[in-house]
């Protein structure tokens, strides 16, 4: 690619739409006051003429900073008290995280308090780094250095200036030459302090990097780079933070990459990110960035933080599972995880958060319901026919773009039923909660029965709700039912049926048939003749608690349908299921019926 990021601009819709194209496809102009606004390409122009990031591809994790105990938790309405820290910290551990940032010790006494208890404690495994952040003050990096006293871990020191033009000055009241000194004389003070200690590491973040000068950043860190002395054997961490999003993605990500491919002494620089989400973008400049040469990634576990937040580091790790690449973070109780952040910061998180909302996985829609339902089926046969443990398989179920067992779900609300699914779907939730495969045409014919209930009702039904409406339907007896079944004696001759109807009974014996053969010919004898379209053998329930359940389709003079029979034998189960098709509708048949009619 040789294009400028500011050569071209897109057309608008407005631009594109057709003259002759009807007046109400046509957009207005809103009453939105966009004038105000400055676009971001006359705020900053990134001096890359080529750029190699949209060529290249991910292949192995960053290195992930969480800094939820510090960035995320000075975004809290309630900020968490040190059993909260604690318990966040020693979940990030064992996720596997080995760099965190633990906390701002100079700003107030909880936070100076949970690095000494890090100090005066085992919490921290010997191969986690820890993260302590301060601005560039004197007083406040003296202070900040007297809270990691007696760590033993590596630490890393994390200074932070602003450098954009408005916040030089509007907040910091600097020109450029006067903010350089000040971070300058800052990096100097880390060096006084700390420049001793062999444990500890340094880290700079021009804040609001994005919207500084490229040229003008570019100096910055490289200044750090040589008054920290950075070497490969002890690199310096430079932090490049979108504090504020501006921009589409591919601006972040050029960039990066232009400050990976001119800072100084870049072999001894670890080149990290730190991407907020004010346009919702967050994940997609962390991609990008680290196409563009970022190694470092810091961010929020669900993406708490100040105004929309910090990146999500959750979603960026499993976006990399879903394409075959190990996050190196582990997530496979991923509802636990959940609990303990939302316990930690009071803050729910969104059902549609991806891959740990309550909904993620889940589908109400039809189409979807009967793709994943298929995609399951599909993935047992091929674990069936090659002989190897479904987790061993390729996952490629519709619909889902990981396997939900991989983050500690079970499939229990993979399909859920509402007014807006389909026979898939219903069939999927009966089998999955009791064990009953339905075959296509009843699907059919028992979600008419459903969505009726779905749209009377407005409301989700569960599984326990879609046993009572196949009950109802295809299995209850009523207490008046014209026809009972009181015997089937069967030999390798013949079957005897006897029936009571109308308080009479008739008992007829039948040769070379088999007992649902003998039945129907016996009802038709007495007036409710059926034919019987297919039958269908299911169960309800598994091992030695299943019952059998037989599933026939009829055809009753002009009525067509399907009926139900269960019982611990099969063939019981058989004979009532053509019984309860036999007398299906009888308000239109009670005149055909012959009470009492007896035939030896």
């Amino acid at each position: 690619m040789t294009s400028s990021s500011t050569s071209s601009t897109l057309s608008t819709p407005t631009d594109m739409i057709p003259a002759g194209a009807p007046a109400w496809n046509r957009q207005r102009h809103s009453q939105m006051p966009s004038h105000r606004y400055r676009d971001v390409y006359s705020r900053v122009s990134v001096p890359l003429t080529t750029r190699d990031w949209p060529a290249n591809r991910l292949t192995h994790a960053p290195l992930w900073v969480p800094v939820d105990l510090r960035d995320g938790n000075q975004a809290l309405a309630e900020p968490m008290d040190p059993a909260r820290k604690r318990r966040f910290f020693e979940l990030m551990v064992a996720m596997g995280y080995k760099e965190i940032e633990v906390g701002y010790p100079s700003a107030s006494q909880t936070d100076y308090d949970f690095v000494r208890l890090i100090a005066e404690t085992d919490i921290a495994p010997d191969d986690v780094a820890i993260v302590v952040f301060t601005p560039a003050r004197r007083e406040l990096i003296e202070r900040t250095v007297a809270s990691i006293g007696g760590i033993h871990n590596q630490v890393v020191i994390h200074m932070y200036t602003a450098t954009a033009p408005t916040w030089r000055d509007v907040v910091l009241g600097q020109d450029r030459d006067g903010l350089r000194e000040l971070i300058t004389a800052g990096a100097r003070d880390v060096l006084e302090f700390a420049g001793h200690l062999p444990n500890v590491r340094f880290e700079f973040s021009p804040e609001v990097f994005n919207l500084t000068e490229p040229e003008y950043a570019l100096d910055i860190c490289d200044a750090m780079t040589e008054l920290w002395e950075a070497t490969p054997e002890r690199p310096v961490i430079l932090n490049l933070p979108a504090t504020v999003e501006i921009a589409t993605p591919n601006v972040y990500a050029d960039q990066i990459e232009y400050m990976h491919k001119n800072l100084a002494r870049r072999d001894a620089v670890i080149l990290s990110v730190h991407p907020h989400n004010d346009r919702g973008t967050g994940i997609a400049c962390a991609e990008l960035a680290v196409l563009a040469g970022a190694q470092r990634v810091e961010g929020c576990l669900f993406g708490n933080g100040e105004r929309t937040g910090n990146v999500d580091l959750a979603t960026l790790a499993l976006n990399l599972h879903a394409q075959g690449i190990d996050p190196m973070i582990d997530f496979s109780d991923i509802d636990e995880i959940r609990r303990t952040v939302e316990h930690c910061n009071r803050i729910e998180i969104h059902p549609r958060h991806p891959y740990v909302g309550d909904l993620v996985h889940t589908a109400f829609s039809g189409t979807h319901q009967d793709a994943i339902s298929k995609g399951f089926a599909e993935h047992r046969f091929r674990a069936t026919a090659e002989g190897r443990p479904e987790r061993d398989l390729e996952w490629r179920v519709p619909y889902l773009p990981i396997d939900p067992a991989d983050v500690g779900r079970s499939y229990d609300a993979v399909i859920r039923v509402n007014s807006q699914s389909g026979k898939g779907g219903i069939a999927y939730l009966l089998e999955t909660g009791y064990g009953i495969e339905l075959p296509r045409r009843l699907q059919i014919d028992f979600a008419r029965h459903v969505q009726q209930h779905t749209d009377e009702t407005g409301s989700e039904v569960t599984a326990d709700n879609l046993w009572d409406i196949f009950h109802s339907t295809y299995l209850a007896i009523p207490a008046d039912a014209p026809v009972e079944l009181v015997g089937v004696v069967t030999d390798d001759r013949s079957t005897t049926i006897t029936i009571r109807a109308s308080g009479g009974e008739t008992t007829t014996s039948h040769d070379g048939v088999g007992p649902v053969e003998a039945l129907t010919a016996a009802l038709a004898d007495i007036g409710f003749a059926v034919e019987i379209l297919g039958l269908h053998q299911t169960s309800t329930g598994a091992g030695n608690e299943s019952t059998a359940m037989t599933l026939v389709e009829y055809r009753n003079g002009q009525q067509a349908g399907w009926a139900a029979g269960t019982d611990r034998s099969v063939l019981t189960a058989s004979l009532t299921a053509v019984v309860n098709a036999a007398t299906a509708g009888v308000g239109a048949l009670g005149s055909r019926r012959r009470a009492g009619h007896r035939i030896r």
